[in-house]
Order: C-alpha cells, then sequence, then structure tokens
C-alpha cells in the first residue's frame, strides 16, 4: 500500500493528536481510484486494529502505556487472544482495585470500631452498623419484620447476604475447618463480595455498550471511585441494574431494558431518570413504540417487587417515603452550606424533631423540574441528536447537584454514565480525585476537632470542589451535544453514531426544536456503515 492510501493522517485523528509516528486509530478506506484486485496479490494489507486503541487516541493512556512498553504499534495485531482479550483485562483491572477497596475497608470489618477507627482508617460503611441497628443480626426480615430507609430490592439484598452469612457462621461451626468469625463481620464479607459481583456487572455492560471502543471499560475497573465507596453502601447494586438496562437497551431489547431499570428503581429510585432519557430521545426520533415498551416493562418490574410488601407491611413499606420528605439538607450539598452559613436560618429556619423541611422540599422540587425541562430541550434543540449515556448522564448530574441529598456512595451512579457519555481519561480522573479527597475531610469532620478532626470549613471546600469538578464535566458534555464534530465517541471510527443507542443508532429524526418552535424533519434514510480496508 502506498504512501497515500494509507488512511488520514495522525492530524486528522480524534483525542488530543497523536505523535506523527503513530498510526491512526481507524481503519483506512481503499481509495475508489484503486481497484482492489490492482493490489499486487503477494504485498498483503496491513491489519488495522478492529477497535479503538486507547495508546493511539488519548494522551494520558499513551503515558501510562510508556511504562509497559509505549503505543500499540503499528504492525501488531488485535482480535486473535484467546484468553486476554479487552473485555477480561478490564474485568481483571475490577478486580484488583477491589481487592485494594477490601484491604482499606478491612480494618472496620469486624465491627470494632473502638476509638473511631471508622473514621482513622477511612473505612466507615452503612453495611455494619446497620446490620444490628435493622434487626438482621436476629434474623429479622426487612420490612416485613423491621422498617428499612432503603427501597424494597436493597432490603432484599441485605436480607440475601445477611441468609448467606448465617448459613457460612453454621457451617463453620458445625465443620470446624473454615475460619469462624463475629456475624457482623461475616455478614459484611458476604455483603462486599456480592457487591463486588455487581461492580464486575457494571464492568461488563459498559465494555458491551461502548461499541468499538471496549477498552473504555478500564475507566470503570481502574477506577479511583470505585476504591474508595465500593463498599460504603449497597448502591453498587443499583448501579449495575441500571448499567445492564442500558446495555439491554444498546441490544434492541427494549423490554429487557424495562425490567432492569425497573428493578434498578426498586433498589434505589435514581434509575428512573433513564426512562425519561429515553423519552425525548424516542420522541425526536418519532420511535414511541420501544420507549412504550420500555416503561411498561420497568413499571411492571417495579410493581411486582413493592407490590407485595406494601399490602403486607403497608407501614414500614412507607417509611423509604417518609424518610426522603423529613430529610434535612444532606452535609455534602450546597444547600447545607448555604443553611450554615446563613446560621440555620435559611430555608425553613430551625426544625424540630421529624419535622420535614417544606420550603427546602419545595425549592428543590421546582429546580429539579426545571433542570430535568432544560436537558429536555437540549435534547430536542442539538444539531444532532444527542446519545443515550450524555442525556443520561447530564440528568443525573444535575439530580445530584439540586437535590437536597448527595451521599458520598451517590456518584457511583455517575461513573458509568461518565465513562460512557465522555470516555477522555484527565477529565474522569480529575474529577474523581475530588470524590476520593472529599471523603477524607468528611471522615476528619465526623471524628471532630477534640479527636485531632477538622472543622466545618475544610469539609465544605472539598464539597465545592468536587461540585465545580461535576459541573466541568457537565459542561464538558453539554458543548459535546451542541458541537458533535467535538465528541469523542461519534469521531473515534468512522460512522459512529451511538453505540448504546440500540433502535436510536443511525436513527434519522422526526422532530426537532428550533428555539421554542418545534419542527418535523423529514425521514432520511440511515447512512450507510463503513467499509474497511
Amino acid at each position: 500500500m502506498t504512501s497515500n492510501d494509507t488512511g488520514p493522517s495522525p492530524a486528522d485523528q480524534p483525542g488530543d493528536g497523536p505523535e506523527p509516528s503513530v498510526p491512526p486509530s481507524v481503519p483506512p478506506s481503499v481509495p475508489p481510484s484503486v481497484p482492489a484486485v490492482s493490489r499486487p496479490p503477494q504485498i498483503a494489507a496491513p491489519e488495522w486494529p478492529d477497535r479503538v486503541v486507547p495508546s493511539w487516541s488519548d494522551r494520558v493512556a499513551r503515558q501510562a502505556s510508556e511504562a509497559f512498553g509505549g503505543p500499540w504499534g503499528r504492525h501488531a495485531v488485535t482480535g486473535r487472544a484467546l484468553f486476554w482479550t479487552p473485555l477480561r483485562v478490564c474485568l481483571l483491572f475490577t478486580v484488583a482495585v477491589l481487592a485494594l477497596a477490601w484491604a482499606k475497608q478491612s480494618p472496620c470489618s469486624d465491627g470494632n470500631w473502638a476509638g473511631s477507627k471508622q473514621y482513622t482508617h477511612l473505612c466507615y460503611s452503612d453495611t455494619v452498623p446497620l446490620f444490628g441497628l435493622r434487626g438482621l443480626s436476629e434474623g429479622l426480615t426487612p420490612y416485613l419484620d423491621s422498617p428499612l430507609e432503603y427501597p424494597v430490592l436493597t432490603g432484599g439484598f441485605m436480607a440475601l447476604a445477611a441468609l448467606l452469612a448465617r448459613a457460612y457462621d453454621t457451617a463453620a461451626d458445625a465443620v470446624g475447618l473454615l475460619p469462624s468469625v463475629v456475624p457482623v463481620q461475616s455478614y459484611y464479607v458476604v455483603t462486599c463480595l456480592m457487591l463486588s459481583v455487581c461492580a464486575l456487572l457494571v464492568t461488563r455492560s459498559v465494555a458491551g455498550s461502548s461499541g468499538r471502543r471496549p477498552w473504555d471499560a478500564a475507566m470503570v475497573g481502574l477506577s479511583p471511585l470505585l476504591f474508595v465507596h465500593a463498599f460504603t453502601n449497597w448502591d453498587l447494586f443499583a448501579v449495575a441494574l441500571a448499567t445492564l438496562g442500558l446495555w439491554a437497551w444498546a441490544k434492541e431489547h427494549p423490554a429487557l431494558a424495562g425490567v432492569l431499570i425497573g428493578l434498578g428503581t426498586a433498589a434505589k429510585l435514581y434509575p428512573v431518570l433513564l426512562v425519561g432519557v429515553l423519552l425525548v430521545l424516542c420522541l425526536r426520533t418519532g420511535q414511541l413504540r420501544p420507549w412504550l415498551t420500555t416503561t411498561v416493562a420497568a413499571a411492571g418490574a417495579w410493581l411486582a417487587v413493592n407490590l407485595p410488601i406494601a399490602v403486607l407491611a403497608p407501614d414500614n413499606w412507607r417509611e423509604f417515603f417518609a424518610l426522603n420528605d423529613s430529610r434535612p439538607a444532606d452535609p455534602d450539598t450546597l444547600w447545607n452550606i448555604a443553611i450554615t452559613a446563613s446560621g440555620g436560618r435559611l430555608f425553613d429556619g430551625p426544625l424540630a424533631a421529624g419535622e420535614s423541611p417544606a420550603v427546602l422540599n419545595a425549592v428543590t422540587a421546582v429546580l429539579l423540574v426545571a433542570m430535568a425541562a432544560a436537558v429536555g430541550w437540549l435534547a430536542l434543540a442539538a444539531p444532532t441528536r444527542p446519545r443515550v449515556a450524555q442525556l443520561a448522564f447530564l440528568l443525573v448530574a444535575g439530580f445530584l447537584l439540586i437535590n437536597k441529598v448527595w451521599s458520598p456512595q451517590y456518584s457511583l451512579w455517575l461513573l458509568p454514565l461518565a465513562v460512557l457519555a465522555r470516555p477522555a481519561w484527565r477529565s474522569l480522573l480529575l474529577w474523581q480525585a475530588t470524590e476520593a479527597l472529599l471523603w477524607v475531610p468528611r471522615m476528619l469532620w465526623y471524628l471532630g476537632t477534640d479527636n485531632k478532626g477538622i472543622d466545618v470549613q475544610w469539609f465544605f471546600l472539598a464539597v465545592g470542589l468536587r461540585d465545580v469538578a461535576v459541573l466541568v464535566l457537565v459542561a464538558l458534555v453539554v458543548r459535546d451535544v451542541w458541537r458533535p464534530e467535538g465528541d469523542l465517541v461519534r469521531r473515534s471510527w468512522p460512522g459512529t453514531d451511538d453505540p448504546a443507542g440500540g433502535v436510536l443508532d443511525r436513527a434519522p429524526d422526526r422532530f426537532r426544536l428550533r428555539g421554542l418552535r418545534p419542527v418535523l424533519t423529514r425521514r432520511a434514510e440511515p447512512a450507510p456503515e463503513p467499509v474497511a480496508a
């Protein structure tokens, strides 16, 4: 192949621009003026990768690759590994980070938190104290025997972990060969193992939804956020269900996607936002039937889980909703910073025990509706239909920034969405660095200044840095939506539209907004798939 038919030059490549000696990460096209039969039979065409190579297209990945021999070579062959495929390597990354996360959490695993060990060792986890506080240590079933402040399916997750832990304790006592531990420790270990499976499912789902970018899943597997908060709470369970739902949608299984999103909503309410994302995108393309299938399946799955508990234990079932209404502003929110700065006078003023912050609830509700409307307008008015992950990230990030509650582990909700929306190592690592940094002053603030902790101002500073980092990511994604030629995913491979779009991928527009005026567009044939050399 001559120098004129080797594909685009490095200057035309996505990302930060590889060095001149680095080959492009897209397959070359055979020039129409040179028929394939005219190529000398003894000269084989170079074997180009069938996927995006991070060390060619991402500056951080390219620099990191220097520790392992440098960027992928021009004549290296992809797609022939018998075992170490990109997916399995990314899963291995996830296992390694989870092992480190367990090592960080192990000082707290036995429930002996004397000397405020949970704060000094940065290993606090809700799962340990709630084992006793919610009756799991006594064999009580959440909701049926005791109230619980979590959605129903999370309560089922907790009950299953307690059941498996009791089975292990019984076997350890009977056999004598297994190590015996205190019940809370066996429960915590089982919980962490189950959450580890959820983390692996998140990595697998991201790899399956990324199209020709399977290595993007490494951004989940090697995530500092996963290291810090994998075992802080049960959120990875809901994240896994939601991400599996997005993968099912990407594979054009709307009913399965709905079931998974509905189950995710039964574990943590945030996955219901994905239904709204799919609504506006399906409205723009005129494909409302798949959305309706997904919505009905999601509602059915949620009802199938919640209805029996609502009938059998209505008071305990309502506990989750009552708590969310009565909760004050969470420490990690801008609302709490504003209330503290005002001396507690802002919004509702001092609250009595159990009193709901009615003013704060109303303000956040109005702002959330306005934010959702703004995201919907962006989806319908953008020059090119946004990708599913872009819109999902914007909606969930906006929800976290405006909501009155942002528990530290809630940031895990953003992880797979951020990776799929804007898979750039530098911006993702900078954001997650602020999340990891925030965990330290939070624990030291809980420790108290009398125990060599810190004042609340340092904690608020870390909250502000985290919020700024999230806003920067939001701004970058909005820029990619409004200027799709800069979208890292769309420009990484010829003809790429939305690998996670499912029925929306490469679908023509049927409805758009120009300003505030709706416009019906003529149906057009989708662009043909590119033909690689």
